[in-house]
């Protein structure tokens, strides 16, 4: 009777050991197939096709213009250094680079850190003399401006990441579809061909469109100043909006929104690294730095068609930025 008993406890055992190994199996698939479907869906809608007769989706990979001519450099104190760049790619003509900053990512640490560099600054750009530092991307790409960062202010990155100010708009209709909340302290109206900023003071839901325009004005008196206050405020917010319960579900969607708009050196491993690490141990704040610093800048007027830069004093810009970082 022992023995029978025994028989069947270890038979009721194997059943539900089988049972649990099938739903964690059905968990694993609907894993799978949810991000999958959501990654495809978020390249679907950026690129704005319909599947075929036949069921498929015709659907480009993201290629990578710059990957083969960047030569990154691995930081020796084991942070991650990346080059961003905002883009705003107008049909055949040259790109402009109107956002330009380092990010580094301590994760033994568990801190981020935004330096961000006004397009105007007056710097040597290797091989093409003095010029605002925006000229660097137009010139010779993330390569170019990855020297002129290295030579000017003595910080080098390992990592380039490209967004399109349309690949701005995807990110945050994506992470917000209501819109993310900002609070405007003044009337911002600015109109100038493709280009049209009409936001009012006050605490409003902004759409992608609104936010990029938000992060891009400089028609008034901070000029470049407020800009990258604004700058630093969207990305901050968007951090906010990716970490969220929300935001983590919708990053497979994300991701395949972007590829059309985002050129970048990283791999898909390092991605999902990066991203693993943020989600299970998500950042506080971002510290945030602006070159040049109020106290060591002027403007300064140069021969066409360089016009009007923020010249500055490059060893105190050069100590004062490696001190931020490192």
């Amino acid at each position: 009777m022992t023995n029978k008993r025994s028989l069947r406890i270890r038979r009721k055992r194997k059943r539900k050991k089988r049972i649990f190994i099938a739903v964690l199996f059905l968990m694993f698939l609907t894993a799978v197939s949810y991000t999958g479907y959501e990654y495809m869906m978020g390249k679907q809608d950026s690129q704005g096709k319909v599947s075929g007769d036949d069921g498929t989706t015709a659907l480009d990979e993201m290629s990578s213009k710059y990957k083969d001519e960047f030569n990154g450099v691995e930081s020796q104190n084991g942070k991650t250094n990346v080059l961003l760049l905002g883009v705003d790619q107008r049909n055949d003509e040259t790109p402009r680079s109107d956002t330009i900053m380092v990010a580094q990512y301590d994760e033994e640490g568990n801190v981020a850190k935004v330096a961000s560099i006004m397009r105007d600054t007056y710097v040597r750009i290797p091989g093409h003399d003095y010029n605002k530092i925006n000229a660097a991307f137009a010139l010779g790409g993330p390569e170019l401006m990855r020297q002129t960062i290295k030579e000017n202010f003595g910080v080098d990155v390992e990592y380039y990441s490209i967004v399109d100010f349309n690949g701005f708009t995807q990110i945050v209709d994506t992470l917000a579809p209501s819109g993310v909340e900002v609070d405007i302290e003044k009337n911002m109206q600015y109109k100038s061909g493709d280009t049209n900023i009409d936001l009012q003071q006050g605490t409003h839901e902004l759409d992608g469109e609104e936010l990029l325009g938000y992060a891009r004005y400089r028609s008034d008196s901070q000029g470049d100043f407020g800009r990258v206050q604004r700058q630093q405020e969207v990305l901050k917010l968007l951090k906010e909006e990716a970490v969220s319960f929300n935001g983590v579900m919708k990053a497979p969607r994300l991701l395949g929104s972007l590829q059309p708009y985002i050129d970048t050196n990283f791999s898909s491993g390092k991605i999902l690294d990066l991203g693993k690490d943020l989600i299970f141990n998500p950042l506080d704040d971002i510290e945030t730095f602006s070159l040049p610093e109020e106290g060591n800048v002027w403007n300064e007027r140069k021969e066409y068609p360089i016009g009007l830069v923020l010249a500055h004093n490059e060893e105190e810009s050069a100590k004062a930025i490696q001190e931020f970082l490192e």
